[in-house]
């Protein structure tokens, strides 16, 4: 009998009792104090020296950190690990806004995206108009406005939840852009093979 997980299809799945004792055991050899502080976090994703993509991975720590007492406990690392690895697109995308609203007002103005936009610029350049690969990489700036263009209904220079959800569900390049959250999935999986924490 397991614990109940959703996959990456949006089903409801099973993680046995020993891949979660497994991960226990992981995150119990990095993390004896029985938490996960930022500066290991950071070192995780190694970024120390990266001052943009040290504030990615600050703000993705935050939206990990439920209780919001700056450290991630064995629960929350579970949660973490579940969303990224098996969430549903939604639950994902709820995710990945949280990271962009840097502000916590519930939505996401021009300079939020531009700042996470540019991080993760710097940490993939990803940044292509056509999933071609000879497609010239687009400035921060243009992967901004475009977003906008594409996804902001309303016009008022904010995404709401909403916007940002409906955007990406409803232009495949958007949703490219919108997860340029450098797919923390694909991160935690290639981490945890070269890792004893995950």
């Amino acid at each position: 009998m397991g614990q109940q997980l959703t996959n990456a299809k949006g089903e409801q799945g099973e993680i046995d009792v020993a891949e979660l004792q497994e991960w226990y055991k992981k995150f119990v050899v990095e993390c004896p104090s029985g938490t996960l502080f930022m500066h290991e976090f950071k070192q995780f994703f190694g970024v120390q020296d990266n001052h943009e993509a040290a504030e990615y991975i600050e703000n993705m720590f935050r939206a990990f950190d439920k209780n919001g007492d700056n450290t991630i406990d064995f629960l929350e690392y579970v949660a973490a690990l579940n969303l990224v690895l098996r969430g549903k697109l939604e639950h994902k995308l709820k995710w990945t806004f949280k990271v962009y609203d840097k502000d916590g007002n519930g939505c996401i103005d021009k300079p939020e995206l531009l700042e996470i936009v540019e991080s993760i610029y710097k940490l993939k350049k990803v940044c292509r108009l056509e999933v071609e690969e000879r497609t010239p990489l687009l400035t921060p700036e243009e992967v901004v406005d475009r977003i906008f263009q594409l996804v902001d209904e309303n016009g008022d220079g904010q995404l709401s939840l909403d916007e940002f959800i409906d955007g990406a569900r409803k232009d495949k390049w958007v949703m490219k852009m919108l997860q340029m959250d450098v797919n923390p999935g694909e991160w935690i999986s290639e981490q945890r093979r070269k890792s004893a924490l995950f």
